[in-house]
């Protein structure tokens, strides 16, 4: 898969688990293991925008 690609899926993640935590705050339901999610979504996405800058 290229890093494009990659990249580009990483960020659909980010924006849907976005919406799911939203949801679960909305029912003041646990988010935390969404929100450990989303931080290792952004530390993907940071790594997979290191490799395209090199």
């Amino acid at each position: 898969m290229s890093l494009e690609n990659q990249l580009a899926e990483l960020k659909y993640d980010y924006v849907r688990l976005q919406g799911d935590i939203e949801k679960r705050e909305s029912l003041n339901l646990d988010t935390s293991a969404l929100v450990r999610q989303l931080k290792d979504i952004e530390n993907e996405i940071r790594n997979v925008r290191a490799q395209m800058q090199d």
